[in-house]
């Protein structure tokens, strides 16, 4: 079968098209033919070696959909190493059925992101009405459908994006207000009548996390998901009670989705939203499997929106 491995960590060049032997079944796994094989930026992570999935020498990715061999089951899963080849042998815990009106492409490019979306608006913080909650890079994968999440819930949302077509894609998922990434916090404080947001949604990191905390209302909620502009820096914990009591948490899809059952219970949640058009999901390019190093150049640069998958 044809794979992407990487033989060490760093940058997207560390990625190469291999021919390798396909994944044995053994230990009561199915081998699964990929169909759709999603893209994300804890792929990024694993590539450079900062706490994210496989040591090198490996096959990278995690999530995909595809139909497992020999049944004709269609499956879909957002933990199964090795996702970025044309087979993969995944635990039956690892995995889970696609309803008929869900392609395999939106399967592979809703599970991971979508589910990640649907436990911040649902548990990190359970968004009430009314409730004013900031959304970071609101255009992305995650960032579309925990929008339309949030309006469902009954939450009133701010994005920020950082071009014109990214805020007109944030509008069309839903958002109350657009903002710039300059100044956010300013803004925010004067949307919500100077009284700050309930929570702030961020997979930047870095650049926002700091400023982040100035935008909070009293007991508000930083869920930090992600880092795609670093770490932050360390934070002083008396920082958060002077600022009113506030909460910081790093929440991991994996927690959330750490049994067979809650796995299943979350993903059939979204798929439901899917199957009924409730939630739609963007995907926002596909590419060939060997152009791998080039959807993470993209992804990286932060030229894409909604969801990128490479197609074996």
């Amino acid at each position: 079968m044809r794979a992407i491995v990487f033989e060490r960590n760093g940058g997207p060049d560390v990625l190469e098209l291999r021919e390798q032997p396909d994944p044995s079944p053994g230990d009561g796994r199915v081998l699964i033919d990929v169909e759709a094989i999603g893209v994300n930026y804890r792929d990024v992570y694993e590539r450079e070696g900062v706490g994210y999935g496989s040591p090198p020498p490996a096959i990278i990715g995690v999530e995909g959909a595809g139909t497992v061999h020999g049944s004709g089951e269609r499956v879909a899963w957002s933990n199964v190493a090795g996702s970025y080849a044309e087979r993969v042998a995944a635990s039956p815990d690892a995995i889970v059925p696609l309803p008929d009106g869900v392609s395999t492409e939106v399967g592979a490019a809703a599970i991971l992101q979508g589910m990640t979306a649907h436990f911040l608006a649902h548990d990190a913080y359970p968004i009430e009405p009314g409730d004013w909650v900031v959304v970071h890079a609101a255009a992305g994968g995650v960032g579309l459908l925990f929008t339309q999440m949030a309006k469902l819930r009954g939450g009133q949302v701010i994005a920020t994006t950082s071009t014109n077509e990214k805020a007109a894609l944030a509008r069309g998922a839903g958002a109350d207000e657009v903002i710039g990434y300059a100044g956010f916090a300013e803004r925010v404080r004067e949307l919500t009548g100077g009284e700050g947001a309930a929570a702030i949604y961020d997979g930047v990191g870095k650049a926002t996390f700091d400023e982040g905390l100035t935008a909070l209302r009293p007991t508000g909620r930083m869920i930090l998901y992600g880092a795609a502009s670093g770490q932050p820096d360390p934070l002083v914990l008396m920082r958060l009670a002077r600022a009113g009591s506030l909460y910081v948490q790093r929440p991991t899809l994996h927690t959330y989705t750490r049994t067979p059952e809650l796995l299943r219970e979350r993903a059939g949640a979204l798929f439901a939203l899917i199957d009924a058009g409730t939630l739609e999901v963007r995907i926002g390019a596909t590419y060939p499997l060997e152009h791998a190093r080039q959807a993470h150049e993209d992804l990286e640069a932060r030229a894409t929106t909604g969801k990128l998958l490479l197609l074996p």
